[in-house]
């Protein structure tokens, strides 16, 4: 049986019990810089419970792994970023729907998609300005922006669904 066969063999099986003991020690360091990020002790709790599934699930790997505490704390602001631009977007979708729900008021669609437009991230608002709006084609884009053929694509994708999504979100309520 090879050295890596062996190895793999031996830490796909760790238990939780053996996590436990190489995990928790530093739990408490994560629970305090999610604490310093978030500032609320129960989204704290709730990153730090994502981060240790995480790290649950690479356990296998943990051991071979140069400083296991420095992963962790980046699992912890990834999950922080990740957390973070979700509230973003669902504030300035809350604010496009409050400002047009419920209006007695015939609005221009033409007006409502350009407010959309504007709550889109920076790049996916280019691409979309860029392609649907001002005619460019898709290498003058990507020259333009830097991304490959494949992420623009995705950012097109991305911004026309969630134009999509928050038009009919707006204008059936």
């Amino acid at each position: 049986m090879s050295q890596n066969a062996l190895f793999n063999r031996f830490y796909s099986r760790m238990d939780a019990e053996e996590f436990s003991r190489m995990m928790m020690p530093w739990r408490a360091r994560l629970l305090k810089r999610a604490c310093e990020l978030s500032g609320n002790a129960d989204i704290a709790e709730d990153l730090v419970q994502e981060v240790m599934l995480r790290l649950w699930e690479i356990r296998y790997r943990l051991p071979r792994h140069p400083n296991v505490e420095a992963l962790a704390l980046t699992l912890l602001r990834n999950k922080w970023n990740d957390y973070w631009r979700r509230k973003q977007l669902v504030i300035t979708d809350e604010k496009l729907v409050g400002r047009y729900a419920g209006t007695s008021e015939t609005y221009d669609d033409v007006e409502l998609i350009g407010q959309i437009v504007e709550s889109l991230p920076p790049l996916q608002q280019k691409i979309f300005r860029m392609k649907e709006i001002e005619g460019y084609e898709k290498e003058e884009i990507m020259l333009v922006t830097g991304c490959t053929d494949v992420s623009l694509r995705q950012n097109l994708s991305r911004a026309r669904r969630k134009i999509r999504e928050l038009f009919i979100k707006i204008t059936t309520t």
